[in-house]
């Protein structure tokens, strides 16, 4: 079957003087090290969750050209309730062929091979595979397989689900980190900064041993898992983000032939458009 695709053309960030205060001097990153205390974002995130956020709903609607007759949205008291809105079944239809890979959400996708030397870019920090699990010798299993980032922005659904039936373990919790020294080569690397973020590994009827990495921000923004040791179904829902922009991250061996245009978009540097339970690829027996 042939997926009518959108392509995005990734637009280079340009960076604000403020930005560069913030991450690119010693008195900036002090600065940044207090907005992100846990008593901050306890505090944003509170306050996200009362009746006086509602307010910055039809904003967040008309800046994400959001079609809210796909959501469930009768009962929202808050801008998070609206954040963490759930999708009307029909909208979304989960692919079951067992040998099809599918999209864990709605987002703007890449993919990428891992190589020895292979550095991605994730939310704005730069990541090996070992750094982003903290693993090294789980890391080592993925070599020659893929790795996929589903970067999710303000228009996307922020609920993510399982790509198949099976089982997983405990979820791991790692805290993301902002240094306040100055960084080894800063322009290319920001080593100093990276993200708060979970994963599991998913113990796959049809696709094997796949790791799923949900990554969130250094403070505001909460990764919200449903299960820990769990039996899953392709399809069900896995958790969700709060409040906050958001990345999924699956690592997949090498038993996988990922659909030629999300490649092709990729090596042009570019990003495909996917939505929750769709296609993007298909595992070799």
């Amino acid at each position: 079957m042939i997926i009518d695709r959108k392509t995005l053309q990734t637009k280079e960030v340009v960076i604000s003087s403020t930005q560069k205060f913030l991450y690119r001097t010693f008195l900036g990153r002090l600065f940044l090290k207090i907005l992100t205390r846990k008593f901050i974002s306890k505090f944003i995130g509170f306050f996200l969750k009362t009746r006086l956020s509602k307010k910055r709903i039809p904003k967040f609607i008309k800046d994400g050209n959001i079609n809210v007759d796909d959501y469930y949205v009768d009962n929202i008291k808050s801008y998070n309730d609206f954040f963490i809105r759930k999708i009307k079944e029909d909208r979304r239809i989960i692919d079951e062929d067992i040998n099809h890979l599918i999209s864990p959400c709605d987002s703007k996708l890449q993919a990428f091979k891992i190589n020895d030397d292979s550095i991605f870019k994730i939310k704005d920090s730069y990541y090996r595979v070992e750094d982003l699990l903290k693993n090294k010798e789980l890391a080592l299993e993925y070599k020659d397989g893929y790795l996929l980032i589903f970067r999710l922005t303000v228009d996307d659904y922020h609920r993510y689900s399982y790509i198949d039936s099976g089982t997983k373990g405990k979820n791991i919790k790692i805290k993301g980190v902002l240094h306040t020294v100055n960084p080894i080569a800063l322009e290319k690397y920001n080593f100093y900064k990276t993200n708060s973020r979970e994963y599991s590994i998913l113990n796959c009827d049809n696709l094997g041993k796949v790791i799923m990495v949900e990554v969130g921000a250094i403070g505001v923004g909460k990764i919200v898992n449903h299960h820990q040791e769990y039996k899953f179904k392709r399809g069900e829902e896995k958790g969700y983000f709060e409040f906050g922009g958001s990345t999924i991250v699956l690592i997949l061996k090498n038993n996988f032939k990922i659909d030629e245009d999300i490649i092709k978009n990729t090596n042009d540097g570019n990003e495909t458009r996917v939505l929750l339970g769709e296609k993007i690829g298909v595992v070799i027996k």
